[in-house]
């Protein structure tokens, strides 16, 4: 018996840990499979799609001790696990390169792989640099940043976020060229100026697994890979081997700023939003004394207008913006207050919080 009468929310978490990088369709079926290792007192997990890897341990109560490792399709036994009748005792036996799953009065058969050709990647410790930080810190900081990111950009280097550890300081930014999203956070010790960019894949399974805790997690890295560890979790990922964009030029320091209620732009973006162009999604700014009009049309002559008095007094401005970028930043900010800053009618906005000191979120302008 590989695995006897152990619960089934024992088996289903660390499965659902690793199962979110796995792809139905693989060019390499042994892909589409996680890898689960039984050893005395736990069974290990292990998922890879051959960028990222994500492995972790659950402790079992294990009277015979035995040990060994089988393959199977990790989707099909996550939906088997999670449709099963809670409190079922799950036991899998490897019969003729098959894994019998049995929970009650249920059976499943199961095709396998050979263990021995599941692709494990291995990190490669050279020159790595190491920072630990509280796991609530690192997930608010790639939030506050991930929606920035490029989606399959031919500028490769766009579709993830840059990590920059700059002596006591980590400092996350992503950008799609359209707009950036920048933030940073103290850390421990005095480190010398390190960069690397994370996959988009990669970061987001860190803003699933990342828990809201005090507990730490160690980022260790080198010029190829980075390795991640928190709760029982071990994340490798490659790293995208590109320059990124000097983010310090894209970041305007201007003197004509705008504080409003942050959730009161919000709605005011969504009601706008509706009658805006679906293709190009512009809304127009214009600002003028003590005034935000917010003005959205389309190709069939519909046109929304919302006002919202301000504290501005600053040059009239007519500007045009995305709105789902405008709301991507404002939908990430947790404060309660938004500071927007402007330039002229053809500069980008920034948009910062006073609660989140570092926080800096440039929109570049659009015509409409």
């Amino acid at each position: 018996m590989f695995i006897e009468k152990i619960e089934k929310e024992t088996l289903l978490k660390p499965l659902q840990v690793v199962i979110g990088i796995v792809e139905r369709k693989q060019t390499l079926p042994i892909l589409s499979n996680v890898l689960i290792e039984k050893e005395p007192g736990n069974i290990r997990f292990t998922a890879t799609d051959l960028e990222i890897q994500i492995t972790t341990t659950v402790e079992i109560s294990d009277e015979k001790k035995e040990t060994g490792s089988i393959t199977v399709s990790g989707k099909k036994l996550q939906e088997i696990l999670r449709i099963l009748p809670e409190q079922s005792k799950i036991s899998i036996q490897i019969k003729e390169s098959k894994a019998q799953v049995k929970a009650n009065t249920s059976k499943f058969s199961l095709q396998t792989l050979p263990p021995e050709d599941f692709p494990k990647l291995n990190y490669q410790v050279t020159e790595s640099k190491k920072i630990v930080l509280r796991q609530s810190a690192l997930k608010e900081l790639l939030l506050s940043v991930q929606y920035a990111m490029a989606q399959q950009d031919v500028r490769y280097y766009l579709n993830g976020v840059l990590l920059l550890i700059d002596g006591n300081k980590l400092k996350v930014v992503a950008t799609d060229g359209h707009r950036l999203a920048f933030n940073s956070r103290m850390i421990e010790g005095n480190h010398e100026k390190q960069e690397i960019i994370l996959p988009r894949k990669a970061v987001t399974e860190l803003c699933k697994l990342l828990n809201d805790t005090d507990e730490d997690a160690e980022i260790e890295f080198s010029a190829q890979q980075a390795k991640l560890r928190f709760s029982g979790i071990t994340l490798i990922t490659k790293v995208i081997d590109g320059k990124f964009p000097d983010y310090e030029r894209v970041i305007p320091k201007y003197s004509n700023h705008l504080s409003m209620n942050r959730s009161m732009v919000q709605q005011a973006l969504q009601r706008a939003a509706i009658l805006s162009n679906e293709k190009f999604r512009g809304v127009r700014f214009v600002l003028t004394e003590k005034n935000l009009t917010i003005i959205s049309s389309n190709s069939e002559q519909e046109e929304a207008q919302e006002e919202i008095a301000t504290e501005y007094h600053g040059e009239a401005l007519d500007i045009g913006f995305n709105v789902n970028y405008l709301m991507d930043g404002l939908n990430n900010i947790k404060s309660e207050m938004a500071i927007f800053s402007f330039g002229d009618a053809n500069s980008s906005i920034l948009i910062t919080t006073a609660e989140i000191e570092d926080f800096r979120y440039v929109v570049m302008p659009m015509r409409i």
